[in-house]
C-alpha cells in the first residue's frame, strides 16, 4: 500500500512539473516577443540593436568553444564552455509556418508542427525516465519469478514448430498462432488482455553471426554497446536499474531498461518502452538466452511514454556457440502495439512486421558483427593512405558516429517533430530544424529535409547506383559537377558494398594547403541498405586517425536509406498483427497507385535525408528561401536518381510526377538573393 501511495504521489508531482514547464515556456515566449512601445519594432538597448549584440555574442561563443576544445585535447580533461545565453529578440527573418497547413492524413507522433524546436537530449527528453520506475525490494522477488517464466516462454517459442508457428502461404514466413500461444502460456503476464485497439506482432528468424556468445551477451546487457550494435534500430537506450547481477558471470542478471526503437524516416513513429531484460546460461546445452518482458505488472500503464503505445511481450534470442567464434542466433520478436494509422507509403512495411520484426534485427546484427570483426582485424595487407591499424580503427569509429548521427537525425527519435510542406496525403516531404551548440555537429541552426519515394526497382540495384561515387558524381544535384577519387578503402564485411571510403573531392579550389575530403560508409543486408557521407577537412581526418578524441569533429551527414518492399496482393493487404490476425485495412487500387505501389510488383522505398547549415547562429530562425532551396534540392535529387535508374537522359530539376514515383515533393520557387543555405 505504501508503494502504491508513493507511485500515486509521483504521478501528481509529475503532472505539477509538466504544468510548471508549460508556464515556463509561455513566459519565455513572452520575453522573446519584447517590442519597442514607441515604434512597435525590435527593442533597442543604448542605441545598439540586439541583432549586433547577438552576432558578437555568437562570435565570442565560437571562439570560447574552440579554446575549450583545444584545452581539453591537450590537458586530457574536459573543459566546459559557458552555457549560451538565450536570445532576447529573435532575428528579423522568421519563417512563419502558419502559411502551411498542419492538417495531416496521419497523426504526427508528438503533435508539434512548429519550427524551430529544441532538440531534447536523453534523459531529459521524457519526464518518465528513471522517475518512479525503480523496483522496490519487495518487488524484486516477483520480478525474478516473472523472469523465469518469460525465459521458459522464450525457449519454447524458439524451439517449437506447429501448431505454435504456422508457415504462411503468402510469403513463406512463420506466423504465430495466437490461440495456441494463449493456451501454451497461461501465466500472469498474459492475464492482462488489451482491447482490439492493440494488434500483435510476432516474428521468428535464425541466423549465424561472426561473434561468440559471451561478447553478444555483454553487448545486450550494456545499453551503450547495444545501441552501437544496432545503430539503425535503437535510437536511445539506458539501463535504469540493475536488479540482480550474475554470481560468477552474466548468467542470472536482471536489468530494468528503457529503449526507443526507430525506423529511419520521420513518417514512422518510434516505439518506446520500459522493460526487464534477463540473461541465463544453459551449461548443459552450451547456450545463452536473453529475454525481454514487460514491467506493467508492477506499474500502471500510464507510465508508458510511447506514442503509439508499445508493450514488449517476452522477446529475445537464444545464442548457440559454434566453431571459429561464430554463433547461431534464434530471435523471437513479440510485441503489442496500439493500432494507429501509419503514412500509407510505409503501411505495408510496418503492418507486415518488416519494420520491427526479427528478420530486421538479425540482418542488422549479422552485418554489425562483420563490422566489429573488421574493426578488430590486425593483419591488413594494404592500408593505403591510412598510416597504421590503429588509425584505421579510429577512422571506422568516426564513421560509426556519422552513421548514428544520420540515423537519429532523420527519425522521430528524442521527440523530434517534423513539419509537412503540403496537406496532400501523398506528400512525404518533412522538414525540421535543430539548434546545435554542442560539439560533434556544426554549431548553428541545422535544417533537415527528408522524403520517401517508392521505386519499382530491387533495393540492391538502387544501392549499387548510390554507393558508387563515380556513378553518383554523374548526378549533377549530388556532385555539383565535382569528381570524386577514392584515397582509402576499408572493407566492413563479406559483401563488397559494406565498406568505408575516404574520397578526395576534385575541385578547382583544391591545393596543397587546402584539400576537401568526403567520408562515406555504405552497408547492405536483407533488411535494406544505407549510404551515408559527409565532407571533412584534412585536419579532422588526421586528428581522428592520430588517436585524439574525435567527438569534437563536426559532422553533418547526408544519405540514403533503401528498404525492400514485398509485392502487395490486393486481396490480402491488411494492417494486421504480422500473423494474419489483424484488422483488415486493405489498400484500394487508387490508394496503392497514389503512393506508387503497384500490386504484385516488388520494389523498394528510397528515403533521402539532406541536412544543411541554415545559419551559424543557433538562435536564428529560417527564412522562406532556405526552405525553398532545400526542398528544390530534395526534389531534384529524387528526380535524377529515378531518371538514372530508368536510363533516362533527362536531368531536369522539376519535381517528379506523383503518379510515377509515389511522392509529391511540394511546390518550390528559385530562392532570391543569398538566402540559400550552403551545404
Amino acid at each position: 500500500m505504501k508503494a502504491q501511495q508513493d507511485r500515486a504521489d509521483n504521478a501528481v508531482l509529475r503532472a505539477e512539473n509538466e504544468s510548471l514547464k508549460s508556464e515556463n515556456y509561455r513566459l519565455q515566449a513572452e520575453l522573446r516577443s519584447v517590442i519597442c512601445p514607441n515604434c512597435g519594432g525590435p527593442a533597442m538597448l543604448g542605441g545598439i540593436s540586439f541583432e549586433d549584440i547577438r552576432i558578437e555574442n555568437a562570435r565570442l561563443r565560437e571562439e570560447l568553444e574552440r579554446v575549450c576544445c583545444l584545452t581539453s585535447r591537450y590537458s586530457g580533461r574536459p573543459v566546459q564552455a559557458m552555457a549560451p545565453a538565450p536570445a532576447l529578440i529573435p532575428p528579423s527573418l522568421d519563417l512563419d509556418m502558419n502559411i502551411y497547413s498542419r492538417h495531416f492524413a496521419e497523426p504526427m507522433p508528438n503533435g508539434g508542427g512548429m519550427m524551430p524546436m529544441p532538440m531534447p537530449m536523453f534523459p531529459e527528453a521524457s519526464p518518465y525516465h528513471e522517475t518512479g520506475l525503480i523496483l522496490m525490494e519487495e518487488e524484486k522477488s516477483l520480478a525474478m519469478e516473472l523472469a523465469a517464466s518469460s525465459m521458459n516462454e522464450l525457449v519454447k517459442m524458439c524451439h517449437a514448430a506447429e501448431p505454435l508457428w504456422i508457415r504462411s502461404n503468402e510469403n513463406g514466413k512463420e506466423v504465430l498462432n495466437l490461440e495456441e500461444h494463449a493456451r501454451m502460456f497461461p501465466w500472469p503476464l498474459n492475464l492482462k488482455q488489451h482491447s482490439s485497439e492493440f494488434r500483435t506482432e510476432a516474428t521468428r528468424d535464425t541466423a549465424v553471426v561472426i561473434m561468440n556468445s559471451i561478447t553478444l551477451v555483454d553487448a545486450f546487457l550494456d545499453a551503450n554497446k547495444w545501441m552501437e550494435l544496432f545503430p539503425s534500430i535503437v535510437a536511445r537506450a539506458k539501463t535504469v536499474q540493475v536488479i540482480a547481477s550474475g554470481v560468477s558471470s552474466a548468467s542470472g542478471s536482471l536489468h530494468l531498461m528503457y529503449a526507443e526503437l526507430q525506423v529511419l524516416s520521420p513518417l514512422v513513429p518510434t516505439r518506446e518502452a520500459f522493460f526487464l531484460r534477463y540473461c541465463q546460461q544453459n551449461v548443459e546445452e552450451g547456450t545463452w538466452a536473453v529475454v525481454d518482458f514487460p514491467m506493467d505488472s508492477f506499474h500502471d500503464n500510464n507510465i508508458q511514454p510511447s506514442f503509439p503505445l508499445y508493450r514488449r511481450r517476452p522477446s529475445g534470442c537464444i545464442i548457440q556457440d559454434m566453431p571459429n567464434g561464430y554463433s547461431r542466433v534464434t530471435w523471437v520478436e513479440h510485441a503489442e502495439i496500439e493500432e494507429k494509422p501509419v503514412h500509407q507509403i510505409f503501411s505495408h512495411y510496418v503492418y507486415s512486421a518488416m519494420a520491427f520484426g526479427a528478420s530486421r534485427w538479425l540482418s542488422v546484427l549479422q552485418r554489425q558483427c562483420e563490422r566489429v570483426a573488421s574493426l578488430m582485424a590486425r593483419n591488413i595487407p594494404d592500408l593505403g593512405v591510412i598510416p597504421s591499424p590503429e588509425a584505421r580503427k579510429n577512422l571506422m569509429r568516426l564513421s560509426q558516429r556519422m552513421i548514428r548521427t544520420f540515423s537519429v537525425n532523420i527519425s522521430t527519435a528524442s521527440g523530434q517533430s517534423w513539419t509537412a510542406l503540403s496537406d496532400s496525403c501523398a506528400d512525404t516531404v518533412r522538414i525540421t530544424t535543430r539548434k546545435i551548440t554542442e560539439p560533434g555537429q556544426p554549431n548553428g541552426l541545422i535544417l533537415c529535409a527528408v522524403s520517401t519515394t517508392w521505386l519499382p526497382y530491387p533495393h540492391y540495384q538502387v544501392f549499387d547506383l548510390l554507393r558508387d561515387e563515380r556513378r553518383r558524381s554523374q548526378l549533377d544535384v549530388l556532385s555539383n559537377g565535382n569528381a570524386l577519387h577514392e584515397v582509402a578503402h576499408i572493407a566492413n564485411g563479406s559483401h563488397p558494398g559494406n565498406c568505408i571510403s575516404l574520397l578526395r573531392i576534385n575541385v578547382a579550389s583544391n591545393s596543397s594547403q587546402h584539400v576537401e575530403l568526403m567520408l562515406q560508409e555504405s552497408c547492405t543486408d536483407q533488411s535494406g541498405s544505407l549510404v551515408v557521407y559527409t565532407t571533412v577537412d584534412v585536419d579532422s581526418i588526421q586528428l581522428a586517425m592520430s588517436g585524439e578524441d574525435p567527438s569534437c569533429i563536426p559532422l553533418l551527414p547526408l544519405g540514403f536509406v533503401i528498404v525492400p518492399v514485398e509485392p502487395i496482393k490486393e486481396s490480402n493487404t491488411t494492417s494486421g498483427d504480422g500473423n494474419g490476425n489483424g484488422n483488415s485495412m486493405a489498400l484500394s487500387p487508387e490508394e496503392a497507385n497514389n503512393i506508387g505501389v503497384q500490386n504484385n510488383s516488388a520494389g523498394c522505398l528510397l528515403t533521402v535525408g539532406l541536412q544543411v547549415l541554415g545559419s551559424t547562429i543557433p538562435s536564428a530562425k529560417l527564412n522562406l528561401s532556405s526552405v525553398n532551396a532545400i526542398n528544390s534540392h530534395l526534389c531534384s535529387t529524387v528526380q535524377q536518381i529515378t531518371a538514372a535508374l530508368s536510363n533516362g537522359t533527362g536531368t531536369g530539376t522539376g519535381c517528379p510526377d506523383n503518379n510515377n514515383n509515389g511522392t509529391v515533393l511540394g511546390s518550390w520557387q528559385e530562392p532570391d538573393g543569398g538566402g540559400a543555405p550552403k551545404q
